[in-house]
């Protein structure tokens, strides 16, 4: 019944834009903080940004603050990622989660969804 779908990913090139999508089913979106991660080929899961439940936005790492853009819209039950400037090392899996709050632990965050690939690219 609980369920995140990601959406929006592409390819694109370098300097483009892409909003992904994260739809929530089964639950109330807004009772959760929503995050987003990413996983590039042969690395590790990365967080990247959350938005808590009260549109708090947190940001790890500084290289995607004047880039990307978090937000909420709990009439669609959907979080969405807007990435502008895109890099060839923003290339990755992009997953959304759910959790209580934003978390550095990627245990606390309970949902999950399968991902979608945006491919920076000439």
């Amino acid at each position: 019944q609980l369920q995140l779908v990601e959406s929006g990913g592409a390819l694109v090139q370098p300097g483009g834009s892409l909003r992904l999508s994260c739809i929530a089913s089964g639950f109330t979106l807004n009772y959760y903080a929503i995050g987003w991660f990413r996983q590039a080929p042969g690395k590790g899961r990365e967080e990247v940004l959350c938005i808590s439940t009260s549109d708090d936005k947190r940001y790890y790492g500084d290289s995607v603050k004047r880039r990307f853009t978090i937000s909420r819209d709990n009439a669609k039950n959907t979080v969405y990622l807007q990435m502008n400037s895109l890099k060839l090392e923003d290339t990755a899996a992009y997953s959304c989660a759910a959790a209580r709050e934003c978390s550095v632990e990627v245990y606390d965050y309970g949902y999950w969804g399968q991902g979608t690939q945006v491919t920076v690219s000439e």
